[in-house]
């Protein structure tokens, strides 16, 4: 008996790989966050699946869901929304697992930053423009940002800053990375990437609230943050220039 954690991806039930829709179809048991995992996702488990939604359950109750399934030899395919590497509450089940040693695997999804950068129609890293993306958070009642991790300090390295979990904090957004990125910085907020519902809002720093206040969004949305937004006039990267050398090209410089 294995319990599965699989990245459930961004919302569109075809955004889930193929190794996490085959775990799932082979599954007896399924926990899935119902609150923001599609109910389509459901329809690849076998039809006489227990299916358990785990959204008003404590992690206690969790932890004893896969203990009845380990006792009784079924595997699990535990689905999260997005990619289980960043805010996905695995590590904690994690670590119950390992005390009663039970077994479990990590299959990963598409992550939410990846599916809005789609929504936005732009790769998010520009050359000599914006080489890193920053993923982080504000503080919120679910955890705190530990100390040194603030918008302040992401900002002032001028990195593109994919803000997560923050709609509802978007003035202190604003505040805080104005005076790092200047007012006209671009800004995207994209909801519900990939959802029938997904939303797409561009603006700057100093108008996107503005933009919010008039249409609200109040969940399930990213923030991005940095010049790569608005970058059209860059240079090209030397990847695929004659003159760039490499192993694999194959070819002699023209």
């Amino acid at each position: 008996m294995t319990v599965h954690f699989i990245g459930a991806g961004p919302g569109a039930a075809d955004l889930i790989t193929v190794r996490g829709r085959d775990i799932l179809a082979r599954s007896p048991v399924c926990l899935y966050a119902g609150s923001i995992v599609p109910k389509e996702l459901l329809d690849y488990c076998p039809a006489d699946a227990r299916l358990v939604d785990t959204a008003p359950m404590s992690l206690d109750e969790i932890e004893a869901e896969y203990v009845a399934a380990h006792r009784a030899g079924y595997d699990v395919a535990r689905l999260h929304s997005g990619d289980l590497s960043v805010w996905s509450a695995v590590a904690e089940q994690i670590r119950r697992l390992q005390r009663r040693a039970i077994p479990y695997t990590l299959t990963p999804g598409v992550p939410s930053f990846a599916a809005a950068a789609a929504a936005l129609g732009r790769e998010l890293t520009i050359p000599e423009i914006g080489q890193s993306l920053v993923l982080t958070r504000v503080s919120g009642r679910a955890s705190k940002m530990p100390d040194g991790e603030s918008l302040a300090a992401f900002g002032a390295t001028g990195a593109t800053l994919a803000i997560h979990l923050a709609i509802h904090a978007l003035d202190q957004v604003v505040a805080e990375l104005t005076p790092h990125y200047g007012a006209d910085c671009p800004v995207a907020i994209v909801a519900h990437a990939s959802w029938p519902q997904q939303q797409v809002v561009k603006g700057t720093l100093a108008d996107i609230a503005d933009k919010i206040a008039a249409d609200p969004i109040e969940r399930t949305a990213i923030i991005f943050v940095g010049r790569t937004l608005g970058a059209a006039d860059f240079r090209e990267s030397s990847l695929y220039d004659p003159a760039y050398q490499r192993r694999f090209r194959g070819r002699e410089a023209s």
